[in-house]
C-alpha cells in the first residue's frame, strides 16, 4: 500500500489513548498494509497505529534478521489488535530502547521479563501468547503507544538517555532508532 510518515514525539496523536478496533474489515486491512510497509521501510522491530497518525489499538511487531537489532532473539511477526497484557512476573530487566517516533535517541527502560498477551489477529481470530526477554520488551514498548506512552516516559535515570551516535559511536547507523 504505502509507506507513511512516522509521527515524532510531541505530536498530539502520540499522547492519546487509542480507540479499540470494532470492525475487522477493509479499513483495518488497509491500515495494516501501510503499517507493514512503513515498519519494513524503517527497519523497525514494531509499529503502533498511532505512530502513523491512526488512533486505533493496533500494533505489529516481529524481528528476524534486523540490522537495528543484530543481537536480538527472533520475535515472530505478529498483528495484534485490541491487545491486553498480563504480567506473569514481578521481575524487571533494564535494557536499551529506541523508537521510530524518537529518532536518533536511546534510553534504558526497565520492563517486565515475562508476560502474557491476548488480543486478535487481522481476521479477528484470538491470540494468546506468553513472551519473555526481548519479545516481552517489544510487546510492552508497542502497546505503550496505544496508551499515549513513549519510552522516555518510562525511564528512571535520565543519565542513561542520549543520542545514539554519542552513546554508541561504533554502532552501525542503521541501528540508530
Amino acid at each position: 500500500m504505502a509507506v507513511r510518515e512516522v509521527l515524532r514525539m510531541g505530536h498530539p496523536v502520540l499522547a492519546q489513548v487509542a480507540q479499540p478496533v470494532e470492525d475487522f474489515g477493509p479499513e483495518l486491512e488497509a491500515l495494516l498494509a501501510d503499517m507493514k510497509d512503513t515498519m519494513a521501510a524503517e527497519d523497525g522491530a514494531g509499529l503502533a497505529a498511532p505512530q502513523i497518525g491512526v488512533s486505533r489499538r493496533v500494533v505489529i511487531f516481529g524481528v528476524a534478521k534486523n540490522p537495528r537489532y543484530p543481537d536480538a532473539e527472533e520475535v515472530p511477526f505478529t498483528v495484534l489488535v485490541n491487545p491486553v497484557i498480563t504480567f506473569l512476573s514481578q521481575e524487571g530487566e533494564d535494557g536499551w530502547e529506541g523508537c521510530l517516533s524518537v529518532p536518533g535517541l536511546r534510553g534504558v527502560v526497565r520492563r517486565c521479563v515475562k508476560l502474557r498477551y491476548t488480543g486478535f489477529d487481522e481476521k479477528g481470530r484470538p491470540i494468546d501468547r506468553v513472551a519473555e526477554g526481548f519479545h516481552a520488551r517489544v510487546v510492552q514498548h508497542e502497546c505503550d503507544h496505544l496508551d499515549g506512552i513513549l519510552y522516555p516516559m518510562r525511564m528512571h535515570d535520565m543519565s542513561l538517555f542520549g543520542f545514539t551516535d554519542v552513546l554508541f559511536p561504533d554502532m552501525d547507523p542503521r541501528q540508530e532508532d
